[in-house]
């Protein structure tokens, strides 16, 4: 008897980190539009652990609270994958699986991926095949290890295909279906937090960032950029000086918080010019990215998006594995020397950086194209 949508297992689908909501809420609300609809178990591992975010980031995204919360919590790479690999596979022996769905390249993309294989639980991942080829990186270790393993593998960039072919990796496991990332600035952008509304909340001035060259966003949390001590000094005194050209609105990561009063630091971006924000929702990014004149980042999804929204893209790392943004979009790749930062800042104050466009299947239906195609390879694998 042919397996319907409604007598399926659930698809158990992880989230661990603030990246990863973004990329699951179109999945799984396309999975309740689909017909018949996907069951499916939404798992949260609690690898990024703040509650409060955690709630904002959740209502902002209308993503379902998680029906499990693993609780792992913060430690290093390799209490934290052990952890969650202890605490996921009990989930799974409880409630079955017709495959296990993770997204990205975080530690719980790996933990869980790696349970679901050894369990003969297929393993689905979504963004697929993106490369920095930097192996000091272990989002890329990650990365590499997840495809290896994965069953099917959803991409966003014709380029990543080009990258599974190389490790070995057969096409039929491969389908190109477009940036669900992308899915969620569509869906969301409407309702974007005005930067007034914002700056008024962290009790600044609403007119604090006003600038006839506009301003600036920054992010900067990568471990590259500020668990060293000169690194990030060199990094804050590139703020201040582009500080003197816009005004700047950096919205400070923890971990960056964290290293910038050991270093410190904080004394030197002390000033009118560069206004300090606290981790911010996801809506309210959305209106300071979609308002700035130009963002100044180490995050991959921000080079995503900037590239969705048309916005120019000063990626402060040396490598992307994004290089969709660099060759189609709005990004261009400066490293973190100073003079190259300035140079490129002053580019786009002068010429209005690069104009770019939205990469194919950019279109906020990546989603639907995965509940599809997803459904229609588990029933034809059940028969």
């Amino acid at each position: 008897m042919p397996v319907e949508g409604a007598r399926m297992k659930p698809v158990i689908c992880v989230v661990g980190a603030r990246p990863n909501y973004m990329k699951m809420a179109p999945i799984v609300k396309a999975f309740a539009a689909h017909q018949p609809p996907l069951p499916y178990l939404l798992v949260h591992t609690g690898q990024h652990y703040d509650h409060a975010m955690n709630a904002k980031l959740f209502g902002d995204l209308k993503l379902p609270d998680p029906d499990v919360n693993l609780e792992v919590g913060s430690a290093s790479h390799a209490v934290q994958t052990a952890e969650i690999m202890k605490r996921f596979e009990p989930i799974l022996d409880e409630h079955g699986a017709s495959a296990v769905l993770v997204v990205g390249d975080v530690n719980s993309t790996i933990a869980c991926a790696l349970v679901a294989t050894k369990k003969n639980i297929p393993v689905v991942h979504v963004e697929a095949g993106l490369r920095s080829f930097d192996r000091g990186m272990p989002e890329e270790i990650n990365r590499v290890l997840t495809d290896q393993i994965a069953d099917l593998l959803y991409t966003t960039e014709a380029g990543a295909s080009v990258n599974l072919a190389r490790e070995g990796i057969a096409e039929p496991r491969i389908q190109f279906v477009g940036n669900v990332m992308i899915d969620s600035l569509r869906a969301n952008l409407a309702q974007a937090v005005p930067v007034a509304q914002t700056l008024s909340a962290a009790g600044h001035a609403s007119d604090a960032l006003h600038s006839p060259n506009g301003f600036a966003l920054v992010t900067l949390h990568r471990p590259s950029n500020v668990d060293d001590q000169e690194t990030l000094s060199g990094l804050v005194n590139t703020l201040c000086e582009a500080s003197k050209r816009l005004p700047i609105a950096f919205a400070v990561h923890p971990r960056t918080r964290s290293n910038l009063e050991r270093f410190g630091l904080f004394a030197r971006l002390a000033g009118e010019r560069i206004v300090q924000l606290p981790p911010q929702g996801y809506l309210e990014m959305l209106g300071l990215m979609s308002a700035a004149r130009v963002v100044m980042t180490d995050s991959g999804g921000i080079q995503e998006e900037t590239t969705a929204l048309g916005v120019p893209c000063l990626t402060l790392r040396e490598n992307t594995e994004r290089p969709i943004t660099v060759d189609e979009g709005t990004n261009t790749l400066v490293g973190r020397h100073h003079d190259a930062i300035i140079r490129a800042l002053d580019q786009i104050l002068v010429g209005g950086g690069k104009a770019g466009r939205s990469p194919a299947l950019w279109d906020g239906r990546a989603a639907e194209r995965i509940a599809a195609h997803l459904h229609a390879w588990l029933v034809a694998r059940a028969n």
